[in-house]
C-alpha cells in the first residue's frame, strides 16, 4: 500500500450561514447520498459527530459543495494536505479546520494513519443555537486574521475541544430523554470554546475591526441575494459603502473579488439544480436571474468548462 492516499477534488465549499440558503442538501440528505443510510436509527439529521479517516474524508467531498452545514474538523493523528486559495496547506495534529462559506479547496493527499474528529451541524440547528449571532464571525476568524481556514491549538485546548466533541458523540448515540436539548447546549458550548481558543491564538488583529465588519456583512448578505443580484452595487449599497471600498475590503481579506464570490455561488447553485432537479436549463437560467438561456449557458460553460446540457448528461 502506498505511503499516502492521493486524491484530488475541486471543492466549492458552501456551508449554511445563519440566514436562509438556496437549494442545498440538508445534512441528512447529504449523508444519505454519501453513505446510503443514516448513521443510526431515528437520526433526525440535525447534528452528527464522528471520528474520520482519509477514506471517510474523501467520501464527504461528494456533497461538500452542496451541503448546508457547518463543519469543524480537529486533526488527531497524521496529516492532510489541501490547496486553499492557490497555496498548499497541511493540517497536522491539534489543527482545527473550519469549513466556511465560499472556500475553494482541493484535497491533495492524506497520510495512511490520518485520523480526525468531525462535527457537522445542519444550518437549522445553528439557527437555534444561542450563539448563532457569533457563528459567522467564528467560522471566518481564521481566514480574516490568519489568512487560512485553520487554527493550530495548544495541546490543552485541543484535548478540551476533543473531549467536547466526544461528549457530543456520546449523547448522539444515547437514549437520554433530553437528548435534543443537551445536544443544542453542547453545540453552543463548543462554539464558545472555539471562540475562546481563537481569541488566545489570534492575539493581534491582522485587519481592522471595520474591515472585518464589512467583509462579514458581505458574507451574510451573499447567500440570500446572489441569485437576484449579480452586481457589486447592490451589496455596497446594503452595507452603506462605495463599490470601490467593498471591492478593496474583499480583496484585502481574501485576495479575491466580489464578482468571484457572486459567480462562485451562482455556479454552485446552477450545478446543484442541474444535478438534482428536473428544471429545464431555461428555467434554471430564469431562476438565477440571467437575461436569457444564452447568457446563462455562456456563463456556465466558461466557468465549468462544459455546457449545462452536457454537465447534466454526465
Amino acid at each position: 500500500m502506498s505511503e499516502t492516499i492521493q486524491l484530488t477534488f475541486i471543492l466549492c465549499i458552501f456551508v449554511g450561514t445563519n440566514i436562509t440558503s438556496h437549494d442545498m442538501y440538508s445534512l441528512q440528505e447529504a449523508w444519505i447520498k454519501m453513505l446510503g443510510q443514516p448513521p443510526y436509527k431515528h437520526w433526525d439529521g440535525r447534528m452528527y459527530c464522528q471520528e474520520t479517516d482519509a477514506a471517510i474524508t474523501f467520501r464527504a467531498n461528494m456533497t461538500q459543495g452542496y451541503m448546508a452545514a457547518y463543519t469543524f474538523t480537529l486533526v488527531i493523528k497524521g496529516w492532510l494536505t489541501i490547496v486553499y486559495s492557490g497555496r498548499e496547506l497541511t493540517l497536522q495534529p491539534n489543527d482545527l479546520y473550519i469549513y466556511s462559506p465560499g472556500l475553494e479547496v482541493t484535497i491533495l493527499a492524506a497520510s495512511e494513519d490520518y485520523r480526525g474528529i468531525c462535527l457537522l451541524a445542519d444550518e437549522h440547528v445553528t439557527i437555534e443555537s444561542p450563539t448563532v449571532h457569533d457563528l459567522v464571525n467564528i467560522a471566518y476568524a481564521p481566514i480574516l486574521q490568519l489568512h487560512e481556514p485553520k487554527i493550530s491549538l495548544p495541546d490543552e485546548d485541543a484535548r478540551r475541544m476533543e473531549e467536547k466533541m466526544r461528549e457530543i458523540v456520546g449523547y448522539l448515540h444515547s437514549d437520554h430523554i433530553y437528548k435534543t436539548k443537551i445536544l443544542q447546549m453542547l453545540y453552543a458550548v463548543f462554539l464558545l470554546d472555539v471562540q475562546s481558543v481563537q481569541t488566545k491564538v489570534i492575539s493581534q488583529r491582522q485587519v481592522s475591526q471595520r474591515v472585518e465588519e464589512i467583509f462579514l456583512g458581505f458574507i451574510r448578505l451573499l447567500p440570500r441575494h446572489f441569485a437576484e443580484h449579480h452586481d457589486i452595487a447592490f451589496y455596497a449599497s446594503a452595507l452603506n459603502i462605495s463599490t470601490v471600498y467593498l471591492s478593496r475590503v474583499v480583496r484585502q481579506v481574501t485576495g479575491r473579488t466580489v464578482i468571484d464570490y457572486i459567480n462562485q455561488h451562482l455556479l454552485m447553485e446552477a450545478s446543484y439544480l442541474l444535478r438534482t432537479t428536473s428544471l429545464s436549463i431555461s428555467q434554471i437560467a430564469e431562476r438565477l436571474h440571467f437575461a436569457d438561456f444564452s447568457s446563462f449557458s455562456k456563463f456556465f460553460s466558461r466557468k465549468k468548462g462544459i455546457s449545462p446540457k452536457d454537465y447534466r448528461k454526465r
